[in-house]
């Protein structure tokens, strides 16, 4: 009977989702902070909620198709490489990377393009990094001191980081939302970079014009004489080289945590006591999207034994015609389950299950499909006025997001330019 109802689908089935919606929005909604109802206990109560359906199936069978769910090799893998790429992202920060990695960009780019090159160095910081968050609180004061220094508004200088940040969060292949994207359709980095490139290069070309437009007229020095060192920007160059040649991302992320915490010792930003110590810290920053991760995996396969994802693919296909409708359907699920949870990466890791039903049944690609979602997931998470990482841009600024987001360039160009592309692929 179980089986039936995989196959034939039920609405139904889809009620853990709608608990755990209804929790973090509710909470959210009535406390004024969107951030009051941790993810992670309303994912475990829509487990919960999973656990009561079916009575079909006994406690053990649903344990056990949860173990399966689990253990699943891309959700293994995934979660390990969450935990590798927060080594590296600890190590490379106490070494000093991201602030010789912003004073070496400022050096270099002439000052009279200022604007433009803070996108420019937001999407070289965040592509190795593979950290939007972390690219903003970096760049974020060097952005305030440009805008007070030219009389450029704080909102373009602050809407150019956005855009930088987000360039890399979509795009870096040690980002926690392509290492979901891409271990949720089971392809490889480097394919899914190079699709995802392309996709996305027209709306980054038009960003940087724009930049240089609204900044032009204006140059900038800095106030102070800050000094860079070539050695700890490297992990980020041997990072990004390896992941773009191909090579297996655990070495790369392994080679790069050696490499920061050699630059760092050198260097004498890493003492040797504390070499174990900033790894940690950086692993602990991945275990929330880790656990939830194994949580979200637990409730997706209780649902997809119900036939909720069955109930999903129907409903789309009803709607959609073709591997065009199929992509729109995948964009429209990445930006709805990114508006509720204000979370890319959660978002592709809920959404990354049923977009995989669906290109198997449109016949889209993986690396197609896992551009998609990381796609559009980051384009509305650059555009939310609730997302992290638009409320610590405004923080850094003292500006509303309301007042960020129309200069936040790359995020809209990046939406709008996919949808075309897709458009005109259905032509061919």
């Amino acid at each position: 009977m179980g089986k039936d109802k995989e196959k034939e689908g039920r609405a139904s089935a889809l009620l853990p989702i709608g608990v755990f919606l209804v929790l973090f929005l509710g909470v959210s909604l009535l406390s004024g902070d969107f951030y009051a109802m941790p993810a992670i206990v309303a994912f475990l109560i829509a487990l919960l909620v999973a656990f009561l359906q079916n009575r079909d199936l006994n406690f053990a069978q649903k344990l056990h198709i949860v173990a399966e769910g689990v253990g699943d090799d891309n959700i293994i893998t995934m979660c390990l490489i969450f935990l590798a790429a927060g080594a590296f992202s600890g190590t490379v920060t106490a070494a000093g990377g991201a602030d010789s990695t912003v004073y070496l960009g400022l050096s270099v780019l002439p000052t009279g393009v200022a604007v433009m090159g803070l996108m420019v160095i937001g999407c070289f910081i965040s592509v190795s990094m593979g950290t939007s968050m972390g690219t903003i609180a970096a760049l974020a004061p060097i952005a305030v001191g440009i805008s007070n220094n030219t009389g450029f508004p704080m909102a373009i200088c602050i809407g150019a980081v956005m855009s930088g940040a987000m360039f890399g969060d979509n795009l870096s292949m040690i980002s926690d939302t392509t290492i979901a994207a891409v271990r949720t359709q089971g392809c490889e980095m480097k394919d899914k970079f190079r699709e995802n490139f392309f996709l996305v290069l027209p709306a980054a070309v038009i960003s940087l014009v724009l930049y240089v437009a609204l900044g032009s007229g204006g140059s900038y020095e800095l106030q102070e004489a800050h000094s860079y060192n070539l050695l700890q920007v490297l992990p980020y160059l041997v990072v990004l080289i390896g992941a773009l040649i191909g090579i297996n991302v655990f070495v790369v992320l392994i080679s790069g945590t050696v490499l920061s915490l050699a630059a760092g010792m050198i260097t004498g930003t890493i003492a040797m006591s504390e070499m174990f110590t900033v790894m940690k810290s950086g692993i602990v920053e991945m275990y929330d999207i880790t656990v939830i991760s194994i949580i979200v995996a637990c409730i997706v396969s209780l649902i997809k034994k119900n036939g909720g994802i069955a109930y999903i693919i129907r409903v789309i296909r009803a709607r959609t015609h073709g591997k065009t409708g199929g992509e729109y359907g995948i964009a429209f699920l990445a930006v709805l389950v990114d508006l509720v949870t204000a979370n890319n990466t959660v978002a592709i890791v809920m959404a990354g299950p049923i977009a995989k039903e669906i290109s198997a049944e449109y016949e889209i690609t993986p690396r197609r499909t896992a551009s998609l979602l990381d796609i559009f997931a980051s384009v509305t998470q650059g555009l939310i006025p609730y997302g992290a990482q638009m409320l610590l841009a405004a923080e850094k600024a003292g500006l509303s997001p309301v007042e960020i987001i129309p200069y936040t360039f790359y995020p809209i160009l990046m939406g709008v330019s996919v949808l075309i592309i897709i458009g005109v692929r259905k032509g061919k």
